[in-house]
């Protein structure tokens, strides 16, 4: 569908960026995407913004993929939304009875009326013709909005769904299986929750890119569902025929001083054991993306790279494939999900100790959110280091996981939750 364009200057493009997050409110649906200024081979703008469904998909696992494979042929448009964990469900004989605080949809995406590209001091408006007279006013409309402060996040309290001690038992059970040689590699997770809980989604999600400022920093907002999320990794994404995925494994936190900083990127980067955790998924993509590659196509770009962010160093690897101008995207999603990083090898048997030992359904969190464009090509994030929270429950959750390998020593992967989590944790609490 042929969009109307329109491009504007702005003064401030921090200062724009939050009133347009703030304007955007009066949409039930919302998308904001923010690169932090990471470099990106597949866009060039810097943030996107996606409001005002003017058609949607929204739907439980069974047969999501078929139907959102059908929904995007039917649009051949610009479609933002996301995929929850739970959408193996509906690859593979798996299921989710864990309890689940949240309740949002398992797969949910729009055909935004309204789309704004913001790189710089520029800002391109691509509307759908039906809408393509608000340009102006919407974007004065924009620059009039006032950015307020609002009251601090109303939270009685934040539990751990897994205490310590039953942490480690199970990570213990878990080794046990590893032992048996069940799986090789497995990734758990624990949450972290709060009822009765009252905040406020947008300036949530701004004090979390300024404290993490990652390159996949993302506002969803489907009526009363919220995502703020400052994930640092690449689910998969999709330019012309080549596929590119970009898994983590390894964490190590940020020095206080420049000789502590190095000291723990080296000890990272020569981790014996981050370094199996990494390869065990570098291998279990390689697989993935092979059902829909043509022959020999992929290749790891990168293998154990170390990246610093403000709150961590993480381990990634690059992995790239190419596939045929007539493969379906939903398939290269279907055949892959969910990430390696977020599951374990071998996967489906790592999915079931997952249900299993997990007390809570994973939902959205270690999903995907991203998009695809009008051409079929897409970019995708791991939905981590992310806050989600239903107002009308008024239920706030965030989780935290980590690679648990024969190697694996209890405490320090529990060290690592809370590490992850620390982030998360400090928005919600100091605001």
């Amino acid at each position: 569908m042929q969009r109307s364009v329109t491009t504007y200057t702005v003064p401030d493009s921090a200062t724009f960026r939050q009133k347009l997050l703030q304007w955007a409110q009066a949409h039930r649906e919302v998308v904001f995407l923010e690169s932090n200024r990471y470099p990106s081979r597949f866009v060039e703008w810097e943030a996107v913004l996606a409001v005002d469904a003017l058609t949607q998909i929204c739907t439980d696992g069974t047969g999501a993929f078929d139907a959102l494979s059908e929904y995007r042929h039917t649009t051949s448009d610009w479609l933002f939304g996301y995929l929850s964990y739970d959408l193996k469900n509906d690859t593979e004989a798996l299921v989710s009875e864990n309890p689940d605080g949240l309740g949002f949809p398992d797969l949910f995406f729009f055909q935004p009326k309204k789309l704004f590209f913001l790189s710089g001091n520029t800002v391109a408006l691509h509307y759908l013709p039906l809408c393509n007279e608000e340009m102006d006013d919407d974007f004065q409309h924009i620059l009039a909005t006032e950015v307020v402060d609002v009251p601090p996040p109303s939270l009685p309290a934040i539990t751990q769904r897994v205490p310590r001690e039953a942490y480690l038992s199970k990570i213990e059970g878990l080794q046990e299986h590893i032992h048996r040689g069940d799986i090789y590699e497995v990734n758990f997770c624990m949450e972290f929750y709060a009822e009765d809980a009252t905040l406020d989604p947008p300036s949530v999600y701004q004090r979390l890119n300024v404290l993490s400022a990652p390159p996949f920093a993302a506002f969803l907002k489907r009526h009363r569902d919220f995502l703020m999320s400052a994930s640092p990794e690449r689910y998969l994404a999709k330019k012309g025929t080549r596929v590119f995925s970009q898994p983590i494994k390894g964490t190590a936190p940020r020095g206080g001083d420049a000789v502590t900083d190095e000291r723990n990127r080296t000890a990272l980067s020569e981790s014996a054991k981050d370094r199996a955790e990494n390869i065990m998924i570098v291998d279990l993509v390689r697989n993935d993306l092979s059902r829909t590659a043509t022959r020999g196509s992929v290749e790891v770009e990168e293998l154990c790279g170390i990246h610093t962010f403000p709150q961590v160093h993480q381990m990634i690897s690059t992995v790239v494939s190419e596939v045929t101008p007539d493969t379906d995207p939903v398939d290269v999603l279907r055949t892959t999900f969910p990430m390696g990083s977020m599951t374990g090898a071998p996967k489906i048997s790592a999915m079931q100790l997952i249900e299993l030992f997990e007390e809570s359904k994973r939902g959205l969190y270690s999903g995907a959110l991203g998009y695809f464009t009008p051409t079929g090509d897409f970019d995708f994030s791991v939905v981590i280091r992310s806050i989600l929270y239903q107002a009308e429950r008024k239920y706030v959750s965030f989780s935290a996981g980590s690679a648990i390998t024969a190697l694996s020593d209890p405490e320090a992967e529990y060290d690592e939750c809370l590490l992850k989590s620390a982030a998360m944790k400090r928005v919600l609490m100091t605001q």
